[in-house]
Formats: structure tokens, sequence, C-alpha cells
């Protein structure tokens, strides 16, 4: 499977009760596509999935599997730290005719570059989909070393890795040594040095509210290969990406971000709790003066 574009990790909108939100899922699913996103993924970090049961996770798979209803791919994360659960959820996600999986390092198990390989091996035994790894050693406290790689690499369909350490050598290092595996950005904030890597792809949370601008950057960079312009957009993107790679509330920051765009999603699950007055305030000011730049620009 070649990525290619934007796939935002869609959020999961909860009403006052904390509970799932179906009709607003199904609204925000409906604007992504309509904005031109090139793909959805469901049951990754930005939906929440760890304050989920396991029976709300197969449920959020089969309301965006319905909702899509073949108009972009979908890819179904599988996050979970027994290899029996990520099992679980990759072959609910094959039955149901999912288009690839996303596979993250277990989190705090803390295990050894073989240990992953085996486990996302596990996982692809169950489904046979294509995958998309994800390497976040902020959340998970460890990375996907070069043990991990050399194991997945041999096989095919482990087609892709979204790259979210935030270290621009792991970047080099994966384009260089690992040309059968696709790059596609993880860290917002490096969206630009991705592209001049070679990523066609851009897994991007802030995606589920400003589309129009995350698509721009995609579209001047890779399709495009206009770099002038794609440092011009960068730059107003910047402020964002600090509020949200910096800012310590990246649920809370895209939900209230998707309010500003008519959609009310709720609040986080606890613990999370949503931003204050300022918090809000600030990043409302941030969105307005990024679509600002970016609407002249274009």
């Amino acid at each position: 499977m070649k990525f290619e574009g934007i796939y935002p990790p869609v959020v999961t909108p909860f009403n006052a009760d904390y509970s799932i939100n179906q009709d607003q899922f199904a609204n925000t699913i409906d604007f992504l596509i309509a904005s031109g996103v090139h793909g959805i993924i469901v049951g990754g970090t930005t939906g929440e999935y760890y304050v989920q049961t396991v029976e709300e996770r197969v449920e959020m798979m089969k309301l965006a599997k319905d909702i899509i209803n073949g108009r972009v791919p979908l890819i179904v994360g599988t996050g979970a730290i027994r290899t029996e659960d990520s099992v679980h959820y990759a072959e609910q996600a094959k039955s149901l005719g999912a288009d690839s999986l996303l596979v993250a390092t277990p989190p705090y198990a803390c295990p050894t570059g073989q240990e992953i390989a085996l486990h996302a091996l596990a996982i692809d035994s169950a489904a046979n989909l294509p995958v998309m790894l994800y390497n976040y050693p902020g959340r998970m406290s460890v990375s996907m070393d070069a043990t991990t790689l050399d194991i997945l690499s041999q096989n095919s369909n482990f087609c892709a890795i979204k790259e979210s350490s935030g270290d621009p050598n792991r970047l080099h290092m994966l384009a260089v040594d690992y040309p059968k595996i696709q790059v596609s950005c993880g860290m917002d904030d490096q969206a630009l040095e991705f592209f001049a890597w070679g990523a066609t792809s851009w897994v991007c949370a802030g995606g589920n509210f400003a589309p129009e601008a995350h698509i721009a950057l995609y579209r001047t960079c890779v399709l495009e290969g206009d770099f002038t312009k794609g440092r011009q957009i960068m730059s107003a993107m910047m402020p964002l990406m600090r509020v949200l790679e910096q800012g310590g509330k990246f649920i809370q920051c895209i939900k209230f971000g998707m309010n500003l765009r008519g959609m009310d999603c709720g609040p986080p699950r606890k613990p999370m709790q949503p931003l204050n007055e300022e918090e809000q305030s600030r990043l409302s000011s941030v969105i307005e003066e990024m679509n600002l730049i970016i609407d002249q620009l274009n």
C-alpha cells in the first residue's frame, strides 16, 4: 500500500456524560473527507483509544467503516500493552474490511527491539494487512530500533512507519537505511523536514480541525516540489505546532480546535481536563493568524 497525503487520526467525540457521540463522529468524518484528506485513522492516540473499552474500540472501527463507505482508506490502530489484545483489534479490523493497520510499540512494558518485532509479526500473522508502524518513544518509553526494523523490513506488509520520535537523526536513518519502508511524518513541527527527505504522507492530529492548512503544505511540498512556498506555509503553521507539540495538552487542543469549526466533540475523557479560558483564547488566536497567512499565500 502506498501512503500518500494527509491521514488524520480522527478524534472520538463524547457527550457530556462521556459516552460516545456517534452522530458527531459521523459529522467529523464527513467533514474530513469533504475537506480532501486522503485517509482516516481510527483508534489512534488522538482518538483517545487508551481510555476506551475493548467493546468501544471495536464499535468505533465498525462505525468508521460504515461512515467512510469506501470513500477513503480506513486505517485501524491496534495499540495495546498485551499482544493478545492487539491481535484481537487486528482481527476485528480485518473482518470488517479495514484497508491497513497502525501498529505501535506496546506502552509501559518496555520491550526490546526483538520483542517489538515479534509483537508486530503476531499482529501481521492474524490480519495479513498493510501496516504502518508507529514509533513514539515519548509515550511508549522505547523506540523501534535497528533490530526491530531489520526484522520487519523483510516483510512487505510492513510498508510504512509513522515516526514521532522528534529526532532528525532517526528521520535520516529511516530514509537512507530502510528505503523499503515509507516514512510518514508523525512529528508535526518537523513536517517540512520529512517532506524534504521524501516522506509522502503526514499523520497529523491537527488535520482534524485544520485539514486545509495541512493539505496545503503537503500539496506544495510533495506534489509541487515548491519548498520555498512550503517554508512560508510551515512558518505560518509553526505557532500552532508549538502549542500542539510542546503545550502539554495535546488532545484538549485538538478537541477545542474542532469546537472552533462548529463541531462540538465534547470533553476529553478523564484524567484529561478541557482547556481553560486563557488556553482557549491563545489557541484561537494562533489558528486565526495561521489561516489568515495561508489564505494570503494561496
